[in-house]
């Protein structure tokens, strides 16, 4: 157990922001909901994906009412949804909710800057209205009805508005207060932390706590966020590493981040990954996503004018296959010299798979080429003739080119056409999901 010392934190020398932590209420069955004529909280509306990786069916949204009646959730098999007449079952249209999105935060843009807006989800936004509320109301808790009721006249989506004295308070407010109060508005702030967020003592139901780090605290004798709240920090870090610092501030309300602040990333890189439509046993029918996914990647790589130096495959198992390998994949990296041609990054990876792959049963592909350098020009072979090297540099780019223009699927690899491939059932997905505008 960690040893506990009781403390006090002194919130004077902490910053007080007006944050709003806004998300838009069960988002996806509202959207169909909205379109279909029907109330969003009334209607009996769940979207499905029906993707061959959800294997028969896959609930990615219901409406508050789906949940209530029939206790339909977000990880809701086809197979489980209880039967029942009066239940609508939707297609997923992504690009409808991006474009919804896109309206409801062209909004939130009228009641702060630029700078303070930042879209953390497809249905949540934070906003940063401390230099602004006044503007619009007697108070916080006033503009965010505003906007709630401007929102739901213009798009007919219901928010809920977490209002907190920072960021991470914004979005305990918005998780255990709002989206359980009539008017779907919750309000936290510091003073608010012993009485609010201390008795909570199911760790996992707390915003960046998931059920392995609950299960540890446990372990370690922390039963709720008081316990977590009156650790000692320092032997608190020392046996939790960094993560312990976090937590510890979760637990007095204190995030210190800027939102308005620009973050350069150390080292940036390109990658893709997908859950595969079956499991996948052959050896090539995995080659072909593989080469696919390599081919892909080239592409944009390509596109930003840059070269690789460091690939990475990551292999998931099926779950039957982790139960059997007491492992869930692996991950391995290669640095090779910079490069983007698209027949060199195939073999590349394939020769990273058949070096670690072992006949396992896999689910899951995912590929990554980072260490970037600028794109200086083709490098050639002293073992390939140079003229092959260039006409194969030449060919990459009249594919990026038509592919621009066309479409993905413009020119398309005859792999692709081989028992495995998922590029072309792939090419109008929008996040793994049908992107379509219309409903049946």
């Amino acid at each position: 157990m960690v040893n506990q010392q009781k403390t006090e934190y002194d919130y004077t020398q902490e910053k007080r922001r007006v944050i709003f932590m806004i998300d838009s209420k069960s988002f996806y069955a509202s959207v169909e909901s909205i379109e279909r004529g029907f109330n969003p909280l009334k209607a009996l509306l769940v979207v499905m994906s029906e993707q061959e990786n959800t294997n028969g069916g896959l609930v990615l949204a219901a409406s508050p009412m789906a949940k209530k009646k029939l206790g339909i959730s977000n990880v809701t098999r086809q197979r489980d949804i209880p039967i029942c007449n009066e239940l609508i079952i939707a297609n997923p249209r992504m690009n409808l909710y991006i474009q919804e999105n896109l309206r409801i935060n062209t909004i939130y843009r009228d009641y702060t800057t630029e700078q303070n807006l930042l879209p953390y989800s497809i249905d949540e936004s934070i906003l940063d209205v401390t230099e602004t509320w006044s503007f619009f109301g007697d108070s916080p808790e006033a503009v965010a009805r505003q906007i709630q009721k401007r929102v739901r006249k213009e798009t007919g989506i219901y928010l809920t508005v977490g209002i907190g004295d920072t960021p991470v308070l914004a979005k305990l407010a918005l998780d255990l207060e709002a989206k359980h109060a009539n008017n779907l508005t919750g309000v936290w702030h510091y003073e608010d932390v012993p009485t609010k967020l201390w008795p909570v003592t199911q760790l996992d139901n707390i915003w960046s706590i998931g059920s392995r780090t609950a299960h540890k605290l446990e372990i370690m004798g922390i039963h709720s966020m008081r316990d977590l709240a009156h650790q000692d920090p320092y032997m608190f870090r020392s046996q939790m590493g960094l993560m312990g610092e976090q937590l510890f501030a979760l637990s007095w309300g204190i995030d210190r981040s800027d939102m308005s602040e620009v973050v350069k990333p150390k080292s940036k890189s390109y990658s893709n990954s997908q859950v595969l439509p079956r499991d996948y046993s052959k050896k090539t029918d995995i080659e072909v996503v593989i080469r696919e996914m390599a081919d892909q990647v080239a592409t944009r790589i390509r596109a930003h004018k840059k070269q690789t130096c460091l690939v990475s495959l990551f292999i998931g198992f099926s779950f039957s296959e982790s139960h059997k390998q007491g492992s869930h994949g692996f991950r391995q990296q290669l640095r090779i010299d910079p490069t983007n041609d698209t027949r060199t990054l195939m073999t590349t990876m394939m020769t990273l798979f058949e070096k670690h792959w072992h006949g396992e049963v896999i689910r899951n592909i995912g590929i990554d080429y980072g260490g970037l350098v600028d794109d200086i020009g083709v490098q050639l072979d002293l073992f390939e003739p140079a003229e092959q090297t260039l006409k194969a540099n030449q060919i990459d780019q009249v594919i990026d080119q038509i592919r621009q223009k066309f479409g993905t699927t413009a020119v398309m690899r005859a792999m692709s056409q081989a028992e495995g491939g998922t590029a072309i059932s792939r090419a109008n997905l929008v996040g793994g999901h049908n992107g379509g505008n219309s409903y049946e």
